[in-house]
């Protein structure tokens, strides 16, 4: 048995041939004919995912008022072919409506798309999922010598280099660029190497930072020639200046009190394989397309399968009935409660966008929802009920009710300050000259606290400099309010000030964070 081998390609090819007689064979029928590992629980009759795309103009206008998400596109793909795709309100605030062309940014999409990117050099043998960093990218390093020695570029793409949940996102919110934030991940500390899991942008960024080097140019142009070129996805980039030039854009809606407005516009280019490409629907269909038929004539199965493949434990089981989820290189991979299995990622910016696809390989079938909005559970609710129209023929829960609460924590101010009212018997805060100079850290770099010309003092950061107004609160302790893609809009951190005698010697910033608040030493 083990000298027999069928590939998946061949699989499908001759699997579509048969495909209307098989959808009408008795389960037990169709089940003798497949080995056990790839049947499913639940039939689906013929018509049934036809209803269910008919469906969709109903599902989408229903969470998309009850949401209050300004606009959203949505295409479907089957048997080969876009069935379906649509827009559903407005890109921005003049108005124009989202059509099937209007781009979108992807967010953490774009770890599944630039997977495919990987796996075409994979195809191409440039690279293997199995290429050690060392080798690709000597310069990048983490903390510990001998995981560095043995991390590839499927340990970043499955998040189980030990590196901490988001490492680097908070340089990024600084205004640091990829390259600096990439040498300054060896100064994170680090969970067990391939045993545990926690998802970083940069880590990921990392690992295609290296496929790119391998392959003689850089991440954006390589994903143009790769992939987006010859799928003709002609609207997709890895570049922030292409989509902020297009005409037909989403404009980004940040989460308020009231609603949505569009209050920021997210600038991704330094995690740009993770969570900076942009795309259409239309576009995105083409991209599930080549995904549902196995890498078509782009991508070899072979350099594909391991990246759609469990490789980490994404959310452990908590009991005994609990299904666990796994992330493969750049995919979540689950099994849906009918026993199928599931191809999926979500995708979100705090400051103003919200995607989501899912592919079901077994049915031939696949979703895209993209948003302008910022994260509700709207987009995942809208894939969750087409899957559930698609495999059982009707909706089962409230898929919204049942999403929102859990984007519920992105929005919980930071800082043990936030929300407070200042205290009224506050010590009086030390002479502008005791804290004003340069402190420097070995992550976060340099920072200024600079006094300014009404006499109030200032903290700058990041190579820009992003200037904080520094507010007295209790003696040397003063805050900042701070609101950036990781800190939501109320966050407050605290800095104090310390030691010395007539100048500080140190100042402690409370939501610049490495093994606890930084600790910057006076230069």
């Amino acid at each position: 048995m083990s000298s027999f081998r069928l590939s998946r390609r061949r699989f499908l090819a001759s699997a579509s041939l048969a495909s209307a007689s098989l959808a009408i064979l008795p389960s037990q029928a169709l089940s003798e004919m497949l080995p056990p590992s790839r049947t499913a629980g639940v039939a689906v009759p013929p018509g049934q995912i036809e209803k269910a795309i008919a469906a969709l103009d109903g599902i989408v206008d229903d969470i998309k008022a009850r949401s209050g998400v300004p606009g959203i596109a949505v295409a479907v793909v089957h048997g080969g072919e876009m069935r379906y795709a649509k827009g559903f309100g407005a890109r921005g605030e003049d108005g124009a409506p989202v059509t099937p062309d209007t781009v979108f940014q992807l967010a953490s999409l774009s770890k599944s798309v630039g997977a495919t990117v990987v796996a075409r050099q994979v195809s191409r043998n440039v690279v293997s999922w199995d290429s050690r960093m060392r080798d690709l990218l000597p310069w990048f390093s983490l903390s510990d010598a001998a995981v560095t020695e043995r991390l590839t570029v499927g340990d970043l793409y499955s998040h189980r280099s030990g590196l901490p949940d988001h490492a680097g996102d908070d340089l990024e919110d600084l205004g640091f660029d990829r390259q600096t934030i990439l040498e300054r991940l060896r100064l994170q500390p680090l969970s067990p190497f391939r045993t545990s899991y926690a998802y970083t942008n940069f880590g990921l960024t990392a690992a295609a930072e290296a496929v790119a080097e391998a392959s003689g140019t850089t991440w954006s142009a390589l994903a143009e020639e790769a992939v987006f070129q010859p799928l003709g996805m002609a609207d997709t980039s890895a570049c922030y200046a292409d989509f902020i030039a297009r005409e037909n854009r989403a404009v980004p809606y940040a989460r308020t009190a009231d609603g949505f407005a569009p209050l920021y516009q997210r600038q991704p280019d330094a995690q740009s394989p993770a969570g900076g490409i942009s795309s259409s629907v239309n576009d995105m269909a083409k991209w599930m397309t080549l995904m549902l038929s196995d890498g078509g004539d782009l991508i070899r199965p072979e350099a594909l399968q391991p990246a759609i493949s469990p490789q980490s434990f994404s959310s452990r089981p908590r009991s005994p009935d609990e299904r666990a989820s796994f992330y493969g290189y750049g995919f979540g991979v689950g099994t849906d409660p009918t026993g199928r299995v599931i191809l999926s990622h979500s995708g979100a910016f705090i400051l103003g966008a919200a995607t989501y696809f899912a592919l079901i390989p077994s049915l031939d079938v696949g979703i895209v929802v993209l948003s302008n909005a910022a994260p509700v559970g709207a987009v995942e609710a809208i894939g969750a009920s087409f899957a559930d129209m698609v495999q059982t023929g009707e909706v089962r829960w409230d898929w919204y009710s049942g999403y929102q609460p859990l984007f519920a924590g992105f929005y919980a101010p930071l800082g043990e300050t936030a929300g407070k009212a200042f205290p009224k018997a506050a010590a009086p805060a030390p002479a502008a000259g005791y804290c004003t100079g340069t402190y420097g850290h070995p992550y976060f770099g340099t920072v200024e606290v600079r006094e300014t010309s009404d006499g109030g003092l200032v903290l700058l950061a990041g190579p820009g400099p992003k200037s904080f107004p520094l507010m007295p609160w209790d003696g040397s302790m003063m805050v900042f309010d701070i609101s950036t893609e990781n800190a939501p809009d109320g966050s407050r951190s605290a800095a104090t000030f310390s030691g010395g005698g007539e100048q500080a010697e140190a100042l402690e910033v409370e939501l610049f964070v490495l093994n606890g608040p930084a600790l910057f030493r006076r230069i």
